[in-house]
């Protein structure tokens, strides 16, 4: 269920760089995803999407962040990222994340204050600090 989520959600900026392949896209998820890490949003009985949060000694890594199409736009991700930061804060960590070129997803986090690092392959990298963290 949650592949199928990111299938979806990954759709549209993977067709706009011509990399769409939903068995690659989900054998990709596969391969990392551990549920121990996991946190599932739901409204209603419906999952609005999921992320993976990896604990680190200096940093938090924001993994498999997708929100369901139907909620994208809502302030349903910028509300986590929020809740994350100030994780992120309390403990002194800074946070680090991947966004596809092209994706919507690196204006987002511009948005929140991300800095972007350095491009790998079809990936950026992002980092956002807090005042403690390293």
């Amino acid at each position: 269920m949650l592949a199928e989520l990111r299938v979806d959600a990954m759709r549209p900026s993977l067709e706009a760089i011509n990399r769409f392949d939903p068995i690659r896209a989900r054998e990709r998820f596969l391969a990392t995803f551990t549920d121990k890490e996991t946190f599932i949003l739901c409204w209603q009985d419906e999952i609005v999407g999921f992320y993976v949060l990896r604990d680190f000694p200096t940093y938090l890594y924001l993994d498999h962040f997708y929100i369901n199409n139907k909620f994208q736009g809502k302030g349903v991700g910028k509300d986590v990222v929020k809740r994350i930061q100030q994780k992120a804060t309390h403990l002194g960590k800074a946070i680090r994340l991947i966004a596809l070129k092209e994706s919507p997803a690196n204006d987002f986090y511009l948005a929140l204050g991300f800095i972007f690092e350095r491009v790998e392959g079809v990936d950026n990298h992002y980092m956002w600090a807090c005042v403690n963290a390293e």
